[in-house]
């Protein structure tokens, strides 16, 4: 039983979880090219900026496709993240009084509360503090690489290297048993899947939950030099157990499900688009754009970025009424003809551009840095050291996530003989 007031990690994955069987099909699946955002989404596309959408059960919410209004809806304060004040038409408002604010999530927070957690993790990770971890995962990169070598000339890269780089790090990181990683890739992946029975996912979040609370306990009694001890024994004012689970299961599980599934949708992307990885072969210092524009090309969050209008806000040309439940559509946001001449084009050629992949705003994406460097070194030594890398079935048989709320590849065979 969760004691009033408490907060178990439950509610947090249940709300975008819940919302993403409410939307229509056709917002989701995606046919033909895998890469491209779901049919739904590419038919929408010159009607309107902001659009309504009716859900499965009948309720209204509003769909943004466009970039400009996009950006506002992320960083104006008229539109809230908050799901304890602002229910969204999810329905999974945790059961919690307003005035007892004793979670982590602040993902799930605005300012002050948002500001204060938040503020906490700054520091740990400045550009500087991330490019000094590039030569350890460099390291980590290439001992992976080599390891598939000397084990043949086939691999499927997801398990070989796309899962175990950014999870070692972010392992380390926050002062993580690597060791243990099974376990919580195990249950974020079950919890993070829509086709998973509520049953079977609201045990999964709970035995994560309590992995992250056996790490807490851990940190408290023998702190290390990691971003979770730090945590635990330097917040001022100090920091309850509710609230450092919560952001360390944040951190966990965001710092290795993300990076990971855009390494390896990333190299399925460059394999399907041979004229776009010999541009990259040719110049490698093409790389640090040809991220960005995979980022931006690939936008692996299928749901969105879901907001709360706490007013009347006129947006896009459309007047959205307060309690509006708002998504943004990232996949299809970062495709907005508007900004983008042939967006659905890779380019790795393609000059840096502004995109929404990280988010905007005061949620801002926090290890954007790390993600950078993880898929710049990734990629990079991949390429580099692989250089007949090719995919070794024919694309149509790449298991793809439709029904995780992160997009990607279950796995991702190719060779290099």
């Amino acid at each position: 039983m969760t004691a009033p007031g408490e907060q178990t990690a439950t509610p947090t994955i249940e709300t975008p979880t819940v919302l993403r069987r409410l939307l229509p099909v056709d917002l989701l699946e995606r046919t033909g090219r895998p890469f491209d955002p779901p049919a739904g989404l590419r038919r929408r596309r010159g009607a309107g900026a902001v659009q309504p959408l009716t859900l499965t059960n009948g309720a209204s919410a509003w769909l943004v496709t466009g970039l400009d209004e996009a950006r506002t809806v992320l960083s104006d304060e008229r539109f809230s993240s908050d799901r304890v004040r602002h229910p969204d038409v999810a329905g999974t408002t945790p059961p919690r009084r307003v005035d007892s604010r004793t979670d982590g999530m602040f993902v799930f927070m605005d300012p002050p509360e948002h500001t204060r957690l938040r503020r906490l993790l700054t520091g740990q990770f400045t550009v500087r503090r991330m490019r000094l971890l590039e030569s350890h995962i460099r390291e980590v990169a290439v001992r992976h690489v080599e390891a598939m070598r000397a084990a043949g000339t086939e691999a499927d890269l997801v398990p070989a290297y796309a899962l175990p780089l950014p999870s070692l790090v972010i392992c380390e990181l926050l002062g993580v048993d690597y060791a243990d990683r099974a376990r919580f890739q195990e249950h974020t992946a079950v919890a993070l899947s829509s086709n998973t029975p509520e049953r079977e996912r609201a045990r999964a979040a709970g035995e994560l939950y309590a992995f992250i609370q056996g790490l807490v306990t851990a940190k408290r009694a023998a702190p290390a030099d990691d971003i979770l001890s730090g945590l635990v024994h330097e917040a001022d004012p100090p920091l309850t157990d509710v609230q450092l689970t919560d952001m360390a299961l944040l951190l966990l599980a965001a710092g290795h499900e993300t990076t990971a599934n855009m390494l390896g949708l990333g190299t399925f992307a460059l394999l399907e688009n041979p004229d776009q990885l010999a541009a990259l072969r040719a110049d490698p210092a093409l790389l640090d754009g040809a991220i960005d524009e995979l980022l931006r090309y690939l936008s692996i969050i299928q749901v969105g970025v879901i907001r709360v209008a706490t007013e009347d806000v006129a947006l896009g040309g459309v007047e959205v009424a307060a309690g509006s439940t708002v998504i943004v559509a990232q996949p299809e946001v970062n495709r907005d003809p508007r900004h983008w001449d042939e967006p659905d084009r890779l380019d790795v050629l393609r000059p840096r551009s502004f995109h929404l992949a990280f988010g905007h705003g005061v949620h801002q994406c926090l290890g954007q840095q790390l993600a950078r460097i993880e898929l710049r070194i990734g990629l990079g030594e991949l390429l580099a050291r692989l250089p007949n890398l090719r995919l070794a079935v024919p694309a149509e048989q790449v298991p793809l996530r439709n029904e995780m709320l992160i997009f990607g590849v279950h796995s991702l065979p190719v060779t290099w003989a």
